[in-house]
């Protein structure tokens, strides 16, 4: 039920996002009830995207912790990527360039790119903003992390941006340098 219901909340994420977010929050449910953590996974990595865009960006944060600690803690690597990716859509969107592209260096994969069509354009994004040579630095940085470099990594940057969120007023200035 719980990966049937993430499938339904799938298809409709881009098109009736209030419709996916009900219908993966009732996947999480279940997947939690039933200790079903590849699947408790799914839904939260698919909860944080739909979230960052159309939801509460701080709850977004803890979709993608959680999604990000099942996959590392299972060691799956190929599938780690998804909820990267969307972490790395995210902070582009926050200005957090340097972060991003770091991130989106590791996560590049075919199942990534067809999961979140919109990591093309971030990643022309970051190659803008950045520069070729800084981007091509970054992402070659993040693409020779260890998994257990990337997911410290990961978390260390959703600790920031989640501070960032909750206290505007306290950051530290300019989100495109941190890293």
């Amino acid at each position: 039920m719980s990966f049937a219901l993430t499938a339904d909340g799938f298809a409709f994420r881009n098109t009736d996002p209030t419709r996916a977010l009900d219908l993966m929050r009732r996947a999480l449910a279940i997947a939690r009830d039933s200790g079903n953590r590849f699947n408790e996974s799914n839904a939260a990595q698919n909860l944080a995207y739909i979230e960052a865009q159309h939801g509460d960006p701080l709850v977004a944060l803890d979709y993608m912790t959680l999604a990000i600690r099942h996959h590392h803690d299972s060691g799956c690597t190929g599938l780690l990527r998804q909820p990267l990716t969307a972490l790395a859509v995210f902070l582009d969107r926050l200005g957090c360039y340097e972060p991003a592209a770091t991130i989106a260096g590791f996560a590049v994969s075919p199942l990534a790119a067809a999961a979140y069509p919109d990591f093309d354009t971030t990643l022309a994004h970051l190659r803008e903003v950045l520069g070729d040579q800084t981007y091509e630095s970054l992402t070659r940085t993040g693409e020779n992390m260890t998994t257990t470099a990337i997911a410290t990594y990961a978390y260390d940057q959703i600790d920031q941006a989640r501070t960032e969120l909750e206290h505007p007023a306290h950051s530290t200035g300019n989100t495109k340098d941190r890293g």
